[in-house]
């Protein structure tokens, strides 16, 4: 099999090239915007996530042999525009929220300006790695932000999709997970990686002396113990003693976790282990992690919650046509176009997008300017950066840049973005046309 990204996407976006080549609109200059209506229900903001692998994803959209084959022999489109795609590049430019930032209602996140054939084809894909990632690094950030400093391990790979797993690691490290589970992102993105033993391996030993003894000889003794496969305050005591009270941490996975840590934590300190770290894990998500903010956990393991979304598994981000030449000729001026269905109705138009921040530093508001400059005082950020200019990629950037963007971005929002109640955004989005704002 090949690795080509060509075919995640849908029949329709062919068919539409092939139609459209046939009434001779295929190659107007278009740009096409992604972005969200609305934040999930009840969200107080949203974390892009997912830029690095779009621009891999658009490097790697070809159409080989292989490919136009399998098109070929399902009948998907007609010679001609077989044809075209063999030679498929994309050639246009591509601007966008940078990884880790904020983003809010009718936020453009993303700007493909190209002929409409070569944009249109990319919907799918995009819309896939956008949608996904910035839902998981949505989650992932009430889950960091409630952790206020202390160690989240993503470990949910088992409970999603294989691939999904990879990039679940990505987008939470991305939002401040500190490690993963998961060696595929450890190998592919660099994220850093941690695990340690599952109570199979207790169950596997005659003892759960015997099975502390050959994780401590393997390990060391700053490794993680698990210690509820049997009775927890036993497996405690046996951990301490056998590592001479320099044991790293235990994880507890299962019961009531704040009362459990206070138990354990008071033992530990009996004991003399006053640095032994306790992680705990057992289906958590931000409430849960929330709830015990106020014991003594060092370290909190998220799987399902996080890889779900935290019950947003999407952004409903959407990705439509929003500007086209009004003529087939080069220097045709650009019209705003827009669809006004009900209920989905979107604004034509290129849009501008900048953060509003006080004198204070503090964000204020989404200004998203639509056909006019959306512009801003001495301290506002511009949302907006080239991520691909003329069909080169312009914006690749290590990890750890979008990690970091994705704290500083967040440490701007106000107070009220820390809620995990339900309610309105953290800030308002205002949309400035040629009238003013809407």
């Amino acid at each position: 099999m090949t690795t080509t990204t060509a075919l995640l996407t849908d029949h329709y976006e062919l068919t539409m090239v092939q139609a459209a080549m046939g009434s001779g609109r295929a190659f107007r200059r278009s740009v096409f915007e992604l972005f969200p209506r609305r934040l999930p229900e009840g969200r107080r903001y949203g974390v892009v996530a997912g830029v690095g692998r779009m621009l891999d994803a658009i490097e790697a959209f070809r159409f080989d042999d292989e490919t136009l084959g399998f098109l070929a022999e399902k009948k998907v489109v007609n010679d001609e525009t077989a044809h075209w795609l063999s030679s498929y590049r994309f050639s246009g430019d591509v601007w966008g929220y940078p990884e880790g930032e904020m983003y809010f209602p009718h936020s453009p996140l993303l700007q493909v300006e190209g002929s409409f054939a070569e944009a249109c084809i990319l919907e799918t894909v995009l819309l896939s790695i956008y949608n996904y990632d910035s839902a998981i690094a949505s989650a992932a950030s009430r889950m960091t932000l409630m952790a206020d400093g202390r160690p989240c391990i993503e470990m949910g790979s088992r409970r999603t999709h294989e691939w999904a797993g990879v990039a679940a690691a990505r987008a939470a490290y991305v939002a401040g997970f500190a490690s993963t589970s998961n060696l595929e992102a450890g190998r592919r993105y660099g994220v850093p990686t941690a695990g340690t033993a599952a109570h199979s391996f207790t169950l596997l030993h005659d003892s759960e002396s015997d099975a502390f003894r050959a994780q401590i000889a393997s390990l060391g003794e700053a490794t993680t113990l698990l210690v509820d496969t049997y009775d927890i305050h036993e497996a405690v005591k046996l951990g301490v003693e056998l590592t001479g009270g320099r044991l790293g941490a235990i994880r507890l996975d299962s019961g009531d976790l704040a009362e459990l840590a206070v138990d354990v934590r008071g033992l530990l300190d009996s004991l003399g282990a006053t640095k032994t770290r306790i992680v705990v894990t057992s289906d958590l998500d931000e409430y849960q992690i929330a709830a015990l903010r106020g014991a003594p956990v060092d370290g909190y393991g998220v799987g399902t919650s996080l890889v779900t979304g935290s019950g947003h598994p999407t952004c409903a981000f959407v990705y439509k046509l929003v500007a086209r030449a009004s003529g087939d000729e080069a220097d045709a001026p650009m019209v705003p176009v827009e669809k006004l269905s009900l209920n989905k109705a979107t604004v034509g138009g290129r849009k501008t997008a900048l953060r509003r921040l006080d004198e204070q530093g503090r964000a204020e508001a989404e200004v998203v300017g639509v056909g006019v400059p959306s512009d801003g005082d001495h301290n506002d950020r511009p949302l907006l950066v080239p991520l691909i200019t003329a069909g080169e990629v312009v914006g690749r950037e290590p990890l750890e840049a979008a990690r970091d963007r994705h704290a500083a971005a967040r440490a701007e929002l106000p107070r009220n973005a820390r809620k995990m109640s339900k309610g309105e955004p953290a800030i308002p989005t205002v949309m400035l046309g040629e009238e003013g704002p809407r």
